[in-house]
């Protein structure tokens, strides 16, 4: 389905590591030390994937309220304590890196120091070497292309060459928009997109790609 692709670029939360949710509790956690009742599963359900200032301004307007400057800080101190006690990678990950051998890497909303430390946490984190790309350092946040663009760059792989695996609505539609073939990881099988195909296991990857018998 995808032989034409010659590298591949994964997000990180939900694809490598199954933490989106365990992002959407940690904001309800801290949000609820704010006095702000917004459950996880609702919040896990509207922002999946969305720059997190983004999610911050949304949810202080919905309260009428302003999140203290250093909201930011304590929100992610929740998360690296949830990471630390839940965190793990997502199933079939491991066997699929291991059998690709093509170039590829990571490109996140997120900043680098949370990408090394769920990698890390989970035993991925050396299948990269260098190839992490993070929204914060190109300035350009999902669903803009910018990201992605500049993973490709990095790869060395022209984008029309390359495959994104995302989970999330606004990931794919910045793979589109970079011109890039995409692959929505859902393992219950239900899509964000109509043109875009759906990968319940991620261990089918290399098969997908023309890598294996499978």
């Amino acid at each position: 389905m995808f032989s034409h692709c010659k590298a591949v670029i994964f997000d990180c939360d939900g694809v490598l590591v199954d933490s989106e949710y365990l992002c959407h509790l940690g904001l309800s956690q801290a949000l609820q030390a704010e006095g702000i009742a917004e459950p996880a599963d609702g919040l896990f359900r509207e922002f999946q994937g969305v720059e997190l200032a983004l999610i911050f301004s949304a949810v202080a307007r919905r309260h009428g309220r302003t999140l203290p400057a250093d909201f930011e800080s304590r929100y992610r101190a929740v998360v690296a304590q949830l990471f630390e006690q839940e965190l793990r990678p997502t199933p079939g990950i491991e066997k699929a890196l291991q059998q690709l051998t093509l170039p590829y890497c990571v490109a996140s909303n997120g900043p680098r120091a949370k990408m090394e430390h769920s990698l890390g946490l989970t035993g991925l984190r050396d299948y990269f070497g260098e190839h992490l790309y993070s929204a914060y350092e190109v300035d350009a946040w999902k669903p803009d292309p910018g990201l992605f663009l500049a993973a490709s760059s990095g790869l060395g792989v022209e984008p029309s060459r390359c495959l994104v695996v995302e989970d999330s609505a606004v990931g794919l539609q910045a793979a589109l928009a970079a011109g890039m073939s995409a692959l929505h990881y859902c393992p219950e099988g239900r899509g964000h997109l109509e043109e875009v195909p759906v990968i319940s296991q991620l261990a089918d990857l290399p098969a997908l790609l023309g890598l294996t018998d499978g």
